[in-house]
């Protein structure tokens, strides 16, 4: 995925869109600011790997309706019915399987929309931003018109902008080729020209969440499960993270390798972790409306001054960028539950637990994979294939408490 990454200057990411880069450094993490790669490339990404695992991809077929009987799912798409045990709606915010099944999704309406769309512009003026620099950088507002453009090369931009005050425009609404250029002139100038629309669309603010990410043998997944503004890119992140502790787990379960108690610990992981950035998306709405009010303001200039802060900068990178998240595991070790860092990645690329020995303290009969110590890792900790350590010891390792992990058994 690096390999296909947009060229960019190596700087943080953001709250809310204030001008201070977020320091991911204090995280131990290889990759300590955000990776922007177009969605056209994470999808060929995703799909060549699928293809290569010999997943069937079906175009033209959409789902139109979705049973439960007894035990399993039977899904209708096209001309085909297609029985499964389980399902995992990852269809988005509009989610169809979610409105054929009835369920509900509560939360909190927009309060305003604004165009996202992938354009090509046939000129541009001096205004236009010419490599991807920070997220304050690439915002522009003139009267009661913004846009943020990201340049991805070639001549096209990522484009999102909108317009402060009036009517809003619905979010079916049909976003027209006049309404982006208009609002790239008056934005960026005449010598602006936006040439075509490779696709657009309208967004809002609403932030929604499903009660249960597992309804029979359906489960919820990214969008489908939850939305929230776009502040941080944390979208895709958080979906892939869904997708990421589902899919080990039901491969477990479908080989016969874990209890069907394992798939409860997915709602019970996930569901909490989609809140959390649902909460932090929305605190950000203060500072980011299109809109802000004369306090507002204010407030964001003290808040700008405390993202310089080294500890608060910190805190606010490990939340915006997920490497502060961790699940509440059982285990007396306070690794357990939290990522592991530092780890040669090649040792994960068959998607399973890996049970390192960094000390010398576990027995042969085990099978574990000895390793050089690392620095801030314990003796020997047992690492879920998310990358969260799921047991950890120092010295004198609870050999019970591991034999008795889910992961454990997916080792044998």
């Amino acid at each position: 995925m690096q390999a296909r990454a947009l060229s960019r200057e190596p700087t943080g990411g953001h709250f809310a869109m204030l001008p201070v880069p977020l320091d991911c450094t204090a995280w131990d993490t290889a990759h300590p600011y955000p990776l922007s790669t177009p969605q056209w490339e994470i999808e060929e990404v995703l799909e060549e790997r699928a293809t290569a695992l010999d997943v069937k991809v079906l175009r033209e077929s959409a789902v139109t309706a979705v049973e439960q009987p007894d035990d399993g799912v039977v899904v209708t798409a096209g001309d085909r019915r297609i029985e499964a045990r389980h399902l995992v709606a990852c269809d988005g915010g509009h989610s169809t399987v979610r409105k054929l099944l009835g369920v509900p999704f509560p939360g909190r309406p927009g309060t305003y929309t604004a165009v996202l769309a992938d354009v090509r512009l046939s000129s541009v003026s001096d205004l236009v931003p010419k490599t991807l620099g920070h997220i304050s950088t690439l915002t522009r507002e003139v009267g009661d018109r913004w846009v943020m453009l990201v340049p991805l090369g070639g001549g096209r931009y990522r484009f999102t902008g909108g317009a402060a005050g009036g009517e809003e425009p619905a979010k079916d609404k049909p976003v027209t080729f006049e309404e982006i250029a208009e609002l790239l002139r008056v934005v960026y100038g005449e010598q602006t020209v936006l040439a075509a629309v490779d696709n657009a669309s309208r967004f809002s603010d609403a932030t929604r969440q499903i009660d249960s990410y597992l309804v029979g043998d359906v489960f919820f997944a990214g969008d489908a499960a939850h939305i929230h503004p776009p502040f941080g890119g944390q979208g895709l992140n958080l979906g892939v993270q869904d997708a990421f502790n589902l899919g080990w787990k039901l491969a477990a379960i479908l080989r016969g390798r874990a209890s069907a108690d394992l798939l409860d610990t997915y709602h019970a992981e996930r569901h909490p972790a989609g809140a959390w950035v649902l909460h932090i998306t929305q605190a950000q709405r203060v500072f980011a409306t299109p809109r802000p009010g004369e306090d507002a303001v204010e407030l964001r200039k003290v808040f700008t001054d405390l993202m310089r802060l080294p500890e608060a900068n910190r805190h606010l990178a490990g939340l915006m960028s997920g490497l502060s998240h961790s699940y509440d595991l059982p285990g007396g070790h306070p690794l357990a539950g939290h990522r592991v860092a530092g780890l040669d990645p090649s040792l994960f690329l068959a998607g399973k637990p890996v049970l390192l020995d960094l000390a010398g303290i576990l027995p042969p009969d085990l099978g574990a994979t000895r390793a050089e110590p690392v620095d801030g890792l314990p003796g020997a900790v047992l690492v879920r294939p998310d990358g969260y350590a799921a047991w950890a010891a120092d010295t004198d390792p609870d050999l019970d408490a591991l034999v008795g992990d889910p992961c454990w058994s997916l080792l044998r």
